[in-house]
């Protein structure tokens, strides 16, 4: 819809498996044409984005480069990194074309009922070259994020993992252990906090199930620093140390206050 509504492309093609989801698409004027057959879809391709579950990412960007013009860039969505560079690197063709990204945009909900032609507006899309990738494609790469109003950061695909472990793996992690730990029959209280911090919970599971395992090294690390300020609190609760409990708050509040000076202005 950002390709369309910012004349960016003159045509969008929707690749994917279930026709009725690419019917629904080209419905809602998402896409132009579409396709179940991925070769006639990139075919006459400039630029392909790649955004199916990260378990495949890797293997449908090598298709990709086997099928779209060797002239076109190949860019992915996925919220893990390492492992899909890694892979990708194993086919030259696929490793000339592919320069990896993460925009972190989106919510809990999926399909194109939920598009918005601003979803990636001043937000942050994460580029990860390695030494692999030549300077043309990660040029024409931060070319095609901006086009789209995202704000370019770059790093390492294995800094790129350990750092989303922290700032998205973490928060969806929390969220569904929110959700899981409340009894339903007490539903009924739960208000805007709980609402707030399970928020995410509602996300597809396949992908979820797919991004744990991926990262699972850093995620764990992100789980024992977060089960550590747990048992800090905890421990406070036990001695009823009012002050402990007082700093543990008020660090928190800190660091929120800190999240929220570095987000861009409402427009």
């Amino acid at each position: 819809m950002t390709l369309r509504g910012r004349g960016l492309a003159s045509t969008v093609v929707g690749v994917g498996r279930d026709p009725r989801t690419l019917d629904e698409a080209r419905g809602r004027g998402v896409i132009d044409r579409a396709t179940t057959d991925m070769a006639e879809g990139v075919a006459e391709a400039d630029v392909v984005v790649v955004c199916t579950p990260v378990s495949r990412i890797a293997v449908d960007v090598r298709r990709a480069a086997e099928a779209a013009p060797k002239t076109a860039l190949i860019t992915d969505a996925g919220s893990t990194k390492r492992r899909i560079v890694e892979e990708v690197e194993q086919s030259p063709r696929a490793a000339d074309q592919f320069v990896a990204a993460h925009p972190l945009a989106g919510s809990e909900r999926s399909g194109s009922a939920f598009a918005r032609a601003d979803l990636f507006r001043d937000r942050v899309c994460v580029l990860t070259p390695s030494a692999r990738t030549p300077a043309s494609r990660l040029r024409a790469a931060r070319a095609f994020w901006s086009a789209l109003g995202c704000r370019i950061l770059e790093m390492s695909p294995a800094q790129h993992d350990e750092v989303v472990a922290y700032t998205s793996h973490l928060p969806h992690a929390t969220a569904a252990s929110l959700a899981s730990a409340v009894p339903a029959d007490w539903l009924p209280l739960a208000a805007g906090a709980f609402r707030d911090g399970s928020r995410v919970a509602g996300a597809d599971t396949e992908l979820w199930t797919a991004v744990f395992r991926e990262n699972r090294g850093p995620l764990m690390t992100a789980i024992g620093s977060f089960q550590d300020r747990l048992a800090t609190l905890k421990y406070a609760l036990m001695n009823d140390d009012e002050d402990a409990i007082r700093r543990w708050w008020a660090d928190a509040r800190a660091r929120r206050a800190q999240f929220e000076a570095l987000q861009p202005p409402e427009s």
